[in-house]
């Protein structure tokens, strides 16, 4: 069994304490941002996206209202994405983003810095995680637990991953896909494919142009994912009305597009998500694959929307596959609970740490009292002998 990587050590020289928990949980996605605080649930939901001025460096929306700028800017205005794939693809704006992400969920007049768990896909490298903290703490936060996102998504899914009993998550986002075999709080078998919800939204752009000749937006791919999009048969054909701009003749074109289209460009896409679940369980150990026989799949993120995934999963492995309660927000709520650790503090540590302390406290205290006073050396003396008396029954 690996071992358990999602959590983060913090040393004792900063300041942490025994038990620690996150006040914010974020899913850092490549589509959506999501926001969750401890008692109140998830407080934000934007998309992952930030429009600037190019020439004088400035912002000029993130979030929903970037997103609508997308394919509507000027020359000098760029709306982006700063994440590609699961992982940071510009640093600074991906910080101001966070930053702007959690002074809107938390008010700008916090009186202490936020403890933040921020999750990442389970095969990002060493580098990409270190960018990913130092983002979060940039963005204004006290302490930051880096966390794999398919743990936390099968904690915010609801299921016990604490029992020695194999549990397999799906977790498809906008960006990658995480497929993980779970079992006594780790993960034991897992693979991330940078195959997501966008290759849904890119497969559907080149499936317009190449059969009908209509070029769409990223925007309009999405929609028809959303509302037609298929991943196996459906019991009835659907249709939609897609707007576009005709290839041959340049114009604005309006044309009917089916559920049954949807499948047929969704169907490599959806293939290699199914392969790499089948890879999965085949490396898994067989009392764990026997344990995720008998339990079933679970998928989370929010591609597991599309309609008829789980269904082609379960056909493609013959296992029971279901989709969780809430897919879209698992990975943030699982974020927090999973961050409630216990850090490694020894005793001897803690010994060493008191002392120092108050011999700090004993110091500082006394420095005042001499630059109020003005005390003479003999009275500095006396002082900090009667102070050392007193201090010592601490």
């Amino acid at each position: 069994m690996k071992k358990n990587k999602n959590i983060k050590v913090i040393n004792v020289s900063k300041g942490e304490t025994e038990m620690v928990g996150s006040d914010i949980g974020i899913d850092l996605g490549t589509a959506n941002v999501l926001v969750y605080i401890k008692g109140k649930g998830v407080v934000l939901r934007e998309p992952s996206v930030v429009a600037f001025d190019r020439d004088t460096n400035k912002i000029k929306a993130i979030g929903e209202d970037a997103r609508l700028m997308l394919g509507r800017t000027p020359g000098n205005i760029v709306a982006v994405r700063p994440l590609r794939q699961g992982v940071i693809s510009d640093y600074t704006v991906t910080e101001k983003m966070l930053r702007y992400f959690i002074q809107k969920s938390c008010g700008k007049s916090r009186f202490r810095k936020p403890r933040i768990s921020v999750c990442v896909p389970s095969g990002v490298t060493e580098v990409e995680k270190k960018a990913v903290e130092d983002a979060t703490y940039e963005a204004g936060a006290r302490e930051v637990a880096i966390i794999e996102e398919p743990i936390a998504a099968a904690i915010g899914a609801g299921i016990d991953i604490s029992k020695p009993c194999g549990n397999m998550i799906v977790d498809i986002g906008g960006g990658t896909a995480d497929i993980a075999v779970i079992s006594l709080g780790g993960t034991v078998v897992s693979t991330s494919i940078k195959i997501a919800g966008d290759n849904f939204d890119d497969a559907i752009v080149r499936y317009m142009r190449k059969t009908h000749n209509l070029l769409i937006g990223e925007r309009t791919a999405e929609e028809i994912k959303i509302k037609i999009g298929s991943a196996y048969q459906r019991p009835e054909v659907v249709t939609m009305d897609v707007r576009g701009r005709n290839l041959v003749t340049g114009l604005p074109k309006t044309i009917t597009v089916t559920s049954d289209e949807t499948l047929e460009a969704l169907k490599e896409i959806t293939s290699q998500i199914v392969e790499a679940v089948h890879s999965v369980l085949e490396k898994t150990p067989p009392e764990l694959a026997a344990d995720v026989s008998d339990r079933g799949i679970v998928l989370t993120g929010g591609g597991s929307l599309l309609y008829g995934l789980e269904e082609l999963i379960e056909e493609k492995t013959g296992i029971t596959t279901m989709t969780a309660e809430e897919p879209m927000t698992a990975v943030a709520i699982g974020s927090v609970i999973e961050s409630v650790i216990i850090f490694p503090i020894t005793v001897a540590t803690t010994a060493i740490a008191i002392p120092v302390t108050i011999m700090t406290i004993k110091i500082i205290i006394v420095q005042m009292l001499a630059s109020v006073f003005a005390l003479s050396n003999s009275t500095w003396k006396s002082s900090c002998n009667v102070f050392n008396c007193f201090t010592n029954d601490i």
